[in-house]
This record gives structure tokens, sequence and C-alpha cells, in this order.
């Protein structure tokens, strides 16, 4: 089991749903890799769609993989 401290943290965009929850996410420095959702997301059912913004943690041994732990909203402000 991997630290905490030895994740690397990505932002990124879903181009692509995949079969078996997987989506292909673009990274902002460019790079396109295969990630799946994380435990936390699935128990608590939160939705990923194309061109979604999220949070992707990768580990330095594989950087053609990765995680989403988190989806950023752009929901309007309320007045």
């Amino acid at each position: 089991m991997s630290n905490k401290e030895e994740l690397l943290e990505f932002k990124g965009k879903i181009l692509e749903l995949l079969p078996n929850a997987m989506f292909r996410v673009e990274l902002e420095n460019g790079h396109k890799i295969i990630a799946y959702t994380s435990g936390k997301m699935r128990k608590n059912r939160i939705k990923v769609l194309v061109g979604d913004d999220v949070t992707v943690e990768m580990t330095p041994y594989d950087l053609t993989k990765g995680r989403v732990t988190h989806r950023h909203t752009n929901l309007p402000i309320k007045s």
C-alpha cells in the first residue's frame, strides 16, 4: 500500500467513458491517461460525465493510469 505522500495529484478533464467504469482523462499538461473512480466516489454514487473537471491521483511508478478522487463543479452562485 502506498503512502499518501508518494501520490501525484493532477487536474484534468474527462474525454471519454470506457467500459468497466473507466475514463480517458486529459491532464492539464496534455498527457492522456486511463483512470477509474475512487471507492468513496462509487460508494456515494458520484456520477462523472464527459467534460467534467476532475482531480486525479497517480503513483510515480505508472504514469499511464490514475484514480479520480474529486469531481469539480462549476455551479452558478445564487443571489
